[in-house]
């Protein structure tokens, strides 16, 4: 076929032997009326041919993915089992032919050159799909774990732009951990693959100019360690490798191959819905560890984040994970998951469990005494409290540049100071970093630069040249929920007894005082009641902004809202922000124009976020409008799902909400995108979101999502409800909203009007609304028989389009 034509189906094609025979003229048949139709259909396959068969007919764009931008005929003829590969049966579509591709590199992982393949696996539900490759295979691939074994895979670093200044593996390890120092000088000498890895202590005073100034020697900083009971006899010395035990963790995935802050909540939220408990336990305890040793939750465990932290998620998370603890003994994993050929069983994890005698209370009581550090030391303390307002701000410490970013980010920025001191950018760069160059200018941008990245929304508009004078919605609400969270465990879950670090004894009373207050205070400097919307506010030109952010939904999870505040923003904000693939993350008259000089940037219009879907899921539904949270997690999953069956199981960091495309023309890009063959996985909290986004759907939602039901004429009753509920004014607002982003869908369907589209169905036209059933394609036949989507959850709700 001409790559070039417009015309890419063929009804034949020749090609070369699939298995046992000469070169034919290849037949794609269909099944016949007159076959068994209750009958499966397996495939004897010849896994290295038919694998390089598919990518030469159809990997027309050479990416080693199946997707519909690929031009192949999208039908391809496989032999079956039961006539020895001999008679051959078409399977078609690109949902099929990409789920093949991953199941041949699957095989080929564990060396198998002929596999017989049922034809439920290639046209399997592909919610279920999805489910169950996050469960048993994306949280594997992406645990990592600081052990003598896993050390090589975790100093790896493909973000530091110094790292060619000293590119050996290093590990800085607290001041006053001998131990841990003893285990990794132990681990290098014991193994020589290790024989280049630097281990460093870090000073008990951690300051800017000690972190400036090992930019050029970068490393990951050491986790929490586990103390192992001695096994060996009373006259031997046991190895210092033998006498600790690191504790596995999640990544995010991609170039972020570290233990992220907010990251590891979200992906946490996925862990605890798939049970692995243990693993979640975990990452608090890296918590713990980080604000004992490093002074806060880090941006992650990396020596050039020790300045700053990212929004504090650990109130939330212990209590999440110890509810799970109390349903087992502490550090028992529940999970057990049969799982299929290439995927993960959990085993590894599961062997990683406390065998101390703690108590779930006790470990709950550690948590929180942590949580209380980080609250006073961190947050309610300066830079990052605001005097005035007595709200909280993102405002690390920091000298220069921040070296994670590439080489030549900030040339644009830096160029004509540069050239103002007569210098080369990278002789610049260096100068101003080491404060040899004074330039006030540059020092407030890079302050605001900081700001933004432990805000975590790591670029946008909204907090560009200004994060570090905005008390920010997100930062207070969530400091609200510590308040609160702290208040209910000292009376419903700790008998009324919790202490400080330092020995204080802690009182539901004064926390729940400290909620209040910074309740009201949210509501008189964040709240606007004319808009009813929540604004950051500029504490240095002491207004609001008037930035719309989805981020003000996050008093919704938090629960500081009122119940006038929270059907106000159901009613007069949600559709500023809801489009066909979720919530984005900020409006298009917020962002404001765009340009060459103008760029997009990520955390702006038109691009969406797992963790603003999942805080606004659980923000509706904690005021009794589970139809809306349903319906945003419907519209999310939608997006997600699209995209798993259109794009060889894609499952990237972001999406564009609006045209509901992962192609992203921002900044950074997208992670989650470079693969070969099969996802091996996702990304943390996209996996996440998917997990406990089906909590939120009923049986018949779950049928609908898997024939891809689209949401704008699956929610139309209950959207037209809403409509006729507001004001008329907000009713041509919420018109015109909606307008727009109709448009843009047209505009991206012009684009794509030419590209080879596999549209999965339900069986019969498309269906009202208001029907009862959404009845799916696909033979449903779980490969595993622990993922069961019928099973009701939680969330379940009789949705009023449904």
């Amino acid at each position: 076929m001409d790559r070039d034509s417009h015309h890419p189906i063929r009804a034949h094609t020749q090609t070369k032997p699939e298995l046992f025979s000469s070169r034919t003229e290849e037949s794609v048949l269909r099944r016949a009326s007159h076959e068994d139709q209750s009958k499966a259909r397996k495939f004897l396959i010849n896994v290295a041919e038919t694998k390089q068969l598919i990518l030469d007919r159809e990997d027309t764009d050479n990416n080693f993915q199946i997707t519909v931008d690929d031009l192949g005929p999208k039908t391809l003829a496989l032999g079956t089992a039961d006539s020895g590969g001999y008679r051959k049966l078409g399977i078609r579509g690109n949902y099929m032919l990409s789920n093949l591709l991953q199941e041949l590199a699957y095989a080929e992982d564990y060396g198998r050159k002929y596999i017989v393949l049922d034809e439920a696996r290639l046209n399997e539900n592909p919610v279920r799909r999805l489910s169950r490759m996050i469960r048993n295979t994306f949280w594997h691939n992406l645990t990592r774990c600081m052990d003598a074994d896993g050390l090589e895979l975790t100093c790896a670093d493909t973000k530091d732009r110094t790292a060619t200044t000293d590119s050996r593996p290093r590990i800085y390890i607290p001041a006053g951990e001998e131990a841990i120092f003893q285990y990794y000088q132990a681990a290098k000498a014991e193994r020589p693959r290790l024989q280049h890895l630097q281990v460093e202590y870090l000073p008990k005073v951690i300051t800017p100019e000690f972190v400036r100034d090992i930019n050029n020697r970068p490393g990951i900083l050491a986790l929490a360690m586990k103390p192992i009971a001695a096994k060996t006899s009373a006259d031997e010395s046991p190895s210092p490798t033998s006498a600790l035990r690191a504790l596995p963790y999640i990544v995010p995935g991609g170039r972020f191959n570290e233990m992220y802050g907010w990251d590891s909540y979200f992906s946490a939220l996925g862990l605890l819905q798939d049970g692995y408990i243990d693993l979640a336990k975990n990452m608090c305890e890296h918590f713990a560890f980080e604000i004992k040793h490093y002074g806060k939750i880090l941006n992650a465990n990396r020596s050039y984040y020790l300045c700053r932290s990212q929004p504090p998620f650990l109130t939330d998370m212990a209590l999440r994970v110890y509810a799970h603890l109390n349903d087992q003994d502490l550090g028992t994993s529940s999970l057990s998951v049969p799982c299929e050929e290439g995927e993960y069983d959990g085993s590894e994890i599961a062997q990683d469990a406390d065998q101390d005698n703690e108590t779930n209370e006790d470990w709950l009581r550690r948590m929180l005494q942590s949580a209380i550090k980080e609250y006073h030391q961190v947050w309610m303390s300066p830079p990052r409290l605001d005097p005035m307002t007595q709200l909280s701000k993102y405002c690390p410490d920091g000298l220069g540049i921040p070296p994670e970013t590439e080489p030549s980010h900030f040339d644009n920025l830096i160029s004509k100071y540069a050239e103002q001191a007569g210098l080369s950018i990278v002789d610049f760069d260096y100068k101003y970093t080491q404060s040899l160059i004074k330039e006030p200018e540059l020092d407030a941008y890079f302050l605001h630069d900081r700001a933004v990245r432990e805000s975590g929304h790591d670029t946008t508009y909204r907090l560009d040249g200004v994060c570090a004078n905005l008390a920010t919605v997100d930062l207070n609400t969530l400091l609200y929920k510590y308040e609160v969270d702290i208040a209910h465990a000292i009376d419903d879950l700790l008998g009324g007894h919790l202490v400080d670090m330092d020995g204080h004894q802690q009182t539901s009373s004064e926390w729940l005082e400290r909620a209040e207050a910074r309740k009201q205070r949210i509501n008189k400097y964040l709240w606007h009641p004319g808009d009813s919307l929540y604004y950051d506010y500029d504490t240095v030109k002491k207004k609001q902004t008037t930035y719309e952010s989805a981020t003000a939904f996050w008093a919704l999870w938090s629960g500081c809202a009122s119940n006038e505040q929270a059907e106000a923003l159901a009613t007069r904000s949600l559709f500023k922000f809801e489009n066909k693939g979720g919530l984005v993350s900020g409006t298009e008259k917020s962002r404001g124009t765009i340009s060459v000089d103008r760029p997009n940037r990520q955390w702006d219009f038109p691009f969406g976020w797992a963790p603003h879907q999942i805080l606004a899921w659980e923000g509706f539904a904690n005021y009794g409008m589970v139809d809306i949270a349903s319906r945003l997690a419907y519209r999310w999953l939608f997006m997600i799902t699209k995209s798993f069956v259109e794009f060889n199981g894609v499952v990237p960091e972001k999406y564009d909400v609006v045209s509901l495309s992962h192609k992203v023309e921002v900044e950074y890009g997208n992670q989650g995108l470079e693969f070969k063959y099969v996802p091996r996985e996702g990304f943390g909290w996209m996996n996440a979101s998917y997990q406990v986004g089906l909590t939120y759907m009923t049986r018949k939602m779950k049928s609908a999502l898997a024939t891809l039901a689209d949401p704008d004429d699956l929610f139309t009753c209950a959207l037209e409800r809403e409509q006729r509920s507001r004001p008329v004014s907000v009713r041509i607002q919420a018109i015109d909203y909606r307008r727009k982003s109709f448009l843009a869908m047209e505009e991206l369907a012009d684009q794509l009007h030419d590209t080879v589209i596999t549209k999965i169905s339900s069986r019969n036209p498309s269906p009202r609304p208001s029907e009862d059933l959404f009845p799916p394609t696909y033979t449903l036949s779980p490969p595993s028989s622990s993922t069961n989507l019928e099973v009701p959850t939680p969330h379940e709700a009789v949705h009023p389009c449904l």
